[in-house]
């Protein structure tokens, strides 16, 4: 029963290669039926079979396939009404009234029976050993099927153990490339998301916010080019030297040019990258002086509902793509976020997104939060999950997004 269970072939859908086998036995030895076994414990379960009119499992009745599962050699009944050890049995006594029986056991490497190749007919006869060494062999085809579907479920199972591990390993990957949490800044209202494609894809999306330490905040969110494990080396190293750069450098455009430095002297980084890092400045009336610096990256969404227009996008044209040049130059902009307004960074992943067959763009984008002008951070995070949870077809590319909203 152990090695029954070993091969995990009861009650498994039908199979073409063990119908042949059954058709096979059936032609070679001229008769009308022919059946590949199983013996459960208490039940013969046919795996294939052919003129038995679909029967599919019998009980473990003593005089055929339970009595054969038992001989080491083919066994073979040539008239079941006068055999003792089959005239009883309930396929003999009853329809389909089976006189003629042989069979071979399907034997493992390590000796142990697991089911039969039988054949079956209605009218008495004899069987000779030629036809007997045909079921032996057409038991031993039926092994090796085992053993290569046996095989072939090791396999799958061992895939499936690394993909879910590799999995895991990009999932907890991925996750290192962003802040585990974001950090608390007076007066203001900070919320993000991650929305991975991919658990076992480690992509180039990344954002950040911290302290400068002097009442001072920064945040960044950037998109590196590529997948796998070159993105992650590019997005590690994009992600802590503009931490650094932020710190110590005069001004938002001289941390992106620093960044850009880093990443053409790198040999281990080829990919590129876009960046919108921010520098915040607490205004004594309430609100911000923010400093928004650019690097070829999607315009942001400032949202604010006393003003027109409602939503207005901070395009940074002049901005270039990072690690790709030299002399590269960057664009900064200065404006307040007062209390109400929000203000939303993204990756292309959501621009570049297909509901419906169209592109969602910026001027979509726009739109949508149009109809969100006024809400928080949180809030705004939440209809923003909602909507790319939504779509269909998915996004084909990774989303992050930050909201930054200063309450009322």
């Amino acid at each position: 029963m152990a090695a029954v269970a070993r091969y995990d072939i009861l009650d498994t859908p039908a199979d073409g290669s063990f119908d042949r086998i059954a058709k096979l036995a059936a032609r070679m030895l001229g008769t009308p039926m022919a059946s590949v076994s199983f013996v459960d414990r208490d039940r013969i379960w046919a795996k294939a079979s052919h003129g038995l009119d679909g029967a599919v499992e019998t009980p473990r009745s003593p005089g055929l396939c339970a009595t054969a599962i038992l001989q080491d050699e083919p066994y073979a009944i040539s008239d079941a009404r006068t055999d003792p050890r089959a005239a009883e049995h309930p396929l003999v006594r009853s329809a389909p009234h089976i006189r003629f029986y042989a069979a071979a056991p399907i034997t493992t490497a390590d000796g142990f029976r697991l089911g039969v190749v039988s054949v079956f007919d209605t009218e008495p006869r004899q069987v000779t050993e030629a036809e007997l060494d045909t079921l032996r062999d057409l038991a031993a085809v039926v092994m090796d099927e085992l053993e290569l579907r046996l095989s072939a479920m090791a396999r799958l199972r061992t895939e499936r153990q690394l993909r879910e591990h590799f999995e895991g390993f990009a999932t907890t990957l991925q996750r290192t490339l962003l802040p585990p949490s974001l950090p608390k800044v007076p007066g203001l209202e900070l919320a993000a998301h991650y929305h991975a494609v991919s658990p076992s894809d480690v992509t180039g999306d990344f954002y950040d916010v911290f302290s400068l330490g002097d009442g001072r905040w920064a945040f960044f969110l950037g998109d590196v080019t590529g997948h796998g494990v070159a993105a992650a080396t590019a997005t590690s190293l994009t992600r802590y030297t503009l931490r650094a750069a932020a710190l110590h450098s005069p001004d938002a455009e001289s941390a992106l040019a620093e960044l850009n430095t880093a990443l053409l002297n790198d040999p281990n980084v080829p990919q590129h990258c876009t960046v919108l890092l921010g520098i915040l400045q607490p205004l004594p009336g309430g609100g911000f002086d923010v400093t928004l610096a650019g690097g070829g990256h999607p315009p942001a969404m400032l949202l604010r509902p006393d003003r027109h227009p409602r939503v207005q996008e901070i395009d940074l044209l002049g901005g270039m793509l990072l690690g790709a040049f030299g002399d590269a130059h960057f664009e900064s902009r200065r404006l307040r976020l007062a209390p109400g307004e929000s203000l939303l960074l993204y990756t292309d992943g959501l621009t570049e997104a297909r509901p419906g067959g169209e592109f969602f763009d910026e001027r979509r984008l726009a739109d949508f939060l149009t109809d969100h002008v006024g809400t928080g951070a949180g809030a705004l995070m939440d209809e923003l999950v909602d909507l790319i949870n939504g779509f269909a077809p998915a996004p084909e590319d990774d989303v992050a997004l930050v909201a930054l909203s200063v309450p009322r």
